[in-house]
């Protein structure tokens, strides 16, 4: 390993713990995980990188939904538009979250911000865990038929809510 790789390295060891903390304060306060768990991110943006462009997500599977979901009720901000991906419904592998989520860019094409992992709920009800995060719900979620457990990770676009936060304030529905 580099030098240089070793200093950039260590820079983000001391940089994510201080981002973490920078929640404002009228923020629903959201347990964040340990800092070491992006190292167990890496898989999920090493697997979701070519889908920062919109159609390979689609050509890759996922199929696309015109709805953009958002708490209008809470305030507590969006989730932005679900892609699915049916064969991925169910997995806990970090390389394969079921979901994309996008929002509206400022071209009004749609930009990548974050992923979702979608289980379907059932059996003893209890819901299932990853990243030592336990999902949200039971719930649903557009172009999912049936009740889900759903872990989103605001691994494209911060949210200032938390990294596993069910919804981001900055992300809007138009």
């Amino acid at each position: 390993m580099s030098l240089r790789s070793r200093t950039a390295g260590a820079a983000l060891a001391l940089a994510v713990p201080f981002a973490l903390a920078a929640v404002p304060a009228d923020a629903t306060p959201v347990l964040d995980p340990d800092p070491f768990v992006w190292t167990d991110l890496t898989q999920t943006y090493t697997a979701t990188a070519d889908y920062q462009y919109e159609p390979f997500a689609v050509t890759d599977g996922y199929a696309r939904t015109d709805t953009c979901d958002e708490d209008a009720l809470g305030g507590k901000g969006g989730a932005g538009y679900h892609y699915v991906k049916a064969a991925g419904l169910g997995s806990l592998d970090p390389a394969e979250p079921a979901g994309l989520l996008y929002e509206t860019d400022a071209g009004g094409g749609r930009a990548l911000v974050a992923v979702e992992w979608i289980v379907p709920a059932g059996g003893d009800g209890t819901a299932p865990t990853l990243f030592g995060q336990r999902f949200q719900g039971p719930t649903t979620v557009p172009g999912v038929t049936g009740a889900v457990y759903t872990l989103r990770a605001w691994i494209w676009k911060d949210s200032p809510s938390g990294l596993f936060a069910p919804w981001n304030p900055t992300v809007t529905c138009p």
